[in-house]
């Protein structure tokens, strides 16, 4: 529990125990398109210091508010964002890795050129590659990847192009970090180095991150929090808490909760 008298940050408004104490709020978001309502009245806060993963079954709208949080499709709603001492508040900083990067695999481009081409609207040529080498050298260091600056895009496995793609999103380091399913189709070595990765990148920066996965199983072992969401938040709380949930029993099935009965306690 929140000491009340101690309201700096997202403590003023913020009911919920956390870890930090800047958050992003995300307040009674609603997508709809055509006739069909995607989303209605979702509302979080994401703490920083904390994943929050969404869960739910196919449709049920969590890439679409990742895109609602991004800007990129019209929605109803606010996005708020409230620093540890209130020195900063409005709309957060937000690094985005995607499930894929389509590009062709013949390309030429390397590491260095993805990050000199989403850096600045000038041709490469024109940039000044040894400032620029150095401050992707150092973006690359976070994810354990600097090894991959010259390698070509279409050369890197799925993990490795997946932290490259995390490396990008934390330059500049962000408010809030979304991950779209970051390691759909990656093998197991892959999956866990991202996912170590970022772990310690939440507790090096304090990042608030928010994880859309289907893996119940990663969601279990490295969320702080996690949301239930089927067109709006079914339930919310600690994974403990939402595992042991009726709700997420009917969405998922018996056969899911018998397996990891035992894991969920």
């Amino acid at each position: 529990m929140v000491d009340p008298r101690h309201k700096t940050g997202c403590e003023s408004g913020c009911q919920n125990g956390c870890r930090g104490l800047c958050c992003t709020k995300i307040e009674n978001f609603g997508v709809t398109f055509g006739k069909n309502e995607i989303l209605k009245d979702v509302n979080l806060h994401i703490h920083c210091g904390e994943l929050t993963a969404l869960i739910g079954p196919n449709g049920a709208g969590k890439s679409t508010l990742l895109k609602a949080v991004l800007g990129e499709i019209k929605h109803k709603g606010e996005l708020k964002f409230l620093d540890a001492k209130g020195v900063r508040n409005g709309h957060p900083l937000i690094g985005y890795v995607p499930q894929h990067l389509s590009f062709d695999i013949t390309t030429p481009t390397s590491v260095l050129d993805l990050f000199m081409a989403s850096r600045s609207r000038l041709p490469a040529w024109l940039c000044n590659t040894k400032k620029i080498r150095q401050r992707v050298t150092e973006s690359l260091e976070k994810v354990k990847a600097a090894h991959l600056i010259n390698r070509r895009l279409g050369a890197l496995s799925g993990g490795e192009l997946q932290r490259v793609l995390l490396a990008l999103a934390l330059d500049p380091i962000p408010d809030l970090l979304l991950l779209d399913e970051p390691v759909s189709g990656i093998d197991q070595n892959g999956m866990e180095l991202f996912y170590n990765t970022v772990s310690e990148l939440r507790q090096n920066y304090d990042l608030s991150i928010i994880l859309v996965s289907h893996d119940l199983d990663l969601v279990l072992k490295y969320a702080d929090r996690v949301v239930l969401i089927n067109g709006t938040v079914l339930c919310n709380g600690s994974p403990q808490q939402v595992f042991k949930d009726e709700t997420l029993l009917k969405t998922f099935g018996m056969s899911w909760y018998k397996g990891h009965k035992g894991g969920v306690g």
